[in-house]
């Protein structure tokens, strides 16, 4: 099994709802590490990203607010998340906003790009995260990295690993999408990533959608990275997360995302991300964002 890198990213730019800084400690307080250990996985701790506060920064351009602080984090995480795949390691990222997610796919695109293969990636969240600056209503980041990861806007997270896209749209897979604006959806919908909503999901089950997630993802490509937005979950089980939408996945579909994950031997990377204690009700969501790693890691009913 594969040794575990725990990297917190205390992200607390990309969105309007504060709190997010405090994922990381409230994820590692839930006993991840503890209850990886567990199961026979070494556990190593790098520590945080030394991350600014939007206290002691100024939003910048509005279309794209704190973006160039946002992109010097995502570079830290990138070669951080990068040095531990080089060393054997699989990266659990804990966040923290979502823009984190241009740094952390992109260690993982560089890394199997030295090995000439492509990454698959499956983006589980509420929200597709598609957006750019130009058509963002509200010009908050986290609505964006997949954008830049497809090698789109905004150009100082799309250029983290390099010139190239980091990511194909034919190896990327939605999970879990069901709120979106407008002008976003067309988006979606022209991009060539593969989309699962929960609509999808209602018509054919949590099992048939994954089955087809990972063969997108897996197709070709030398392995996945998961980015597990904790608000793709219903509140009903992750209350605390920035932006909440009703009609999630409910506790056994969030761990069925995981342990399909764990059994296709295809992870390389893990995110776990908009886990805000400020929100949260007896660190509910944090305890539930260790469950799921533990079951990416192949923890199993019997």
């Amino acid at each position: 099994m594969k040794p575990a890198h725990l990297i917190g990213v205390p992200l607390d730019l990309g969105g309007n709802r504060r709190g997010v800084d405090m994922g990381p400690s409230a994820i590692r307080i839930s006993s991840l590490a503890e209850h990886l250990g567990a199961l026979g996985v070494p556990v190593t701790d790098k520590g945080d990203i030394a991350t600014p506060i939007p206290e002691t920064k100024g939003p910048g351009d509005p279309r794209k607010r704190y973006v160039k602080e946002i992109a010097k984090v995502c570079q830290k995480l990138f070669q951080t998340a990068l040095a531990s795949l080089h060393e054997g390691a699989l990266p659990i990222v804990l966040g923290g906003d979502h823009s984190l997610g241009a740094g952390s796919v992109a260690a993982s695109a560089a890394w199997l790009k030295d090995q000439g293969k492509p990454v698959g990636v499956i983006w589980v969240d509420a929200h597709a995260d598609i957006n750019s600056p130009s058509t963002s209503p509200s010009g908050n980041v986290h609505g964006m990295p997949l954008a830049a990861l497809l090698g789109r806007e905004p150009a100082e997270l799309a250029r983290i690993s390099g010139p190239d896209a980091a990511i194909r749209p034919e190896h990327t897979v939605l999970v879990g999408i069901r709120n979106l604006d407008d002008r976003e959806k067309e988006i979606v919908k022209a991009s060539g990533v593969h989309a699962f909503t929960m609509k999808d999901i209602d018509r054919l089950g949590i099992a048939e959608v994954m089955d087809r997630a990972l063969a997108a993802a897996s197709r070709g490509t030398g392995g996945v990275h998961v980015s597990f937005d904790l608000d793709v979950c219903d509140p009903t089980i992750a209350p605390g997360v920035g932006t909440p939408v009703k009609g999630g996945l409910d506790y056994r579909e969030a761990h069925f995302v995981m342990e399909a994950v764990a059994e296709s031997g295809r992870l390389i990377a893990l995110d776990l991300v908009e886990v805000n204690p400020a929100l949260d009700v007896r660190n509910a969501t944090a305890e539930l964002a260790t469950e799921l790693a533990l079951s990416a890691f192949g923890k199993r009913i019997l």
